[in-house]
């Protein structure tokens, strides 16, 4: 199944369920003429991407009060452009990291058409939007200790866990960027970020532009251990540049 073909498929989806209300994977499978799985897994992407809700055997339309939500559609939007810009990055057959956190969600929904992926996550809703990829990637879950603050896995076994492979690439977020010093974070828990970056050969991170400048008292990472910073395209110059002087590449999306 092609990439292109999977998303009209999806389109097509995305139009019936809004026109009926609700459909069923059972109808959708003989529609389409294609199995549950299939279909299970497109309801999951369209999901992810707030064009529907699903539903025990199906899916339903999202309620209008959601779907009139410009605010909650322009944030996808901007994390999306990261996604689609970050993914650029990847090639066939990498060992990659990508860490909890929704901008970095956001990048699993284009890696549909890489072949041959290792991926290694600490979060369960990185894991689940990789399992319901065509491509099927090979998952790796780090395990340790449930956080429920950052929804995602930490501490002393997910280190050691991490430090048992070797990986060409970590995505990671950030709730700030501190011109000066890096990425910062709410989270106290920042052992973790610096395993994933210390076990990866280049470290992307993911922000959107309104969080540069922001300075959070938690240093993630700094800037030595980055590499590249996928941001949105409104950043100013002079942030750019201040960013640049750290030997950063800026990409902008």
């Amino acid at each position: 199944m092609s990439k292109r073909n999977t998303q009209i498929r999806r389109h097509a989806i995305s139009h019936l369920v809004n026109e009926k209300g609700e459909v069923s994977v059972e109808e959708l499978s003989q529609k389409f003429e294609t199995s549950e799985v299939t279909i299970r897994k497109d309801l999951s992407s369209l999901e992810q991407n707030g064009q529907l809700l699903r539903r025990y055997g199906g899916a339903i339309a999202l309620p209008s009060e959601v779907m009139n939500d410009e605010m909650g559609e322009k944030v996808s939007i901007r994390k999306m452009e990261l996604a689609v810009a970050a993914a650029k990055l990847i090639r066939d057959h990498n060992r990659i990291v990508i860490d909890s956190g929704s901008t970095t969600t956001a990048l699993i929904q284009q890696l549909n058409d890489k072949r041959g992926l290792v991926v290694m996550t600490n979060s369960l809703n990185v894991a689940n939007a990789l399992n319901d990829l065509e491509s099927e990637p090979h998952l790796l879950m780090t395990g340790g200790t449930w956080d429920a603050h950052s929804e995602s896995f930490q501490g002393q076994v997910a280190e050691t866990v991490l430090r048992s492979y070797d990986f060409d690439q970590l995505f990671i977020g950030a709730d700030g960027v501190d011109l000066e010093r890096g990425t910062t974070t709410f989270n106290e828990l920042v052992g973790l970020s610096k395993v994933m970056a210390d076990v990866s050969r280049e470290v992307i991170v993911m922000v959107e532009s309104e969080k540069i400048g922001r300075k959070i008292p938690n240093l993630e990472l700094s800037w030595d251990a980055i590499d590249i910073l996928v941001t949105n395209k409104d950043l100013s110059l002079d942030d750019k540049q201040l960013i640049e002087s750290q030997n950063i590449k800026v990409i902008l999306a």
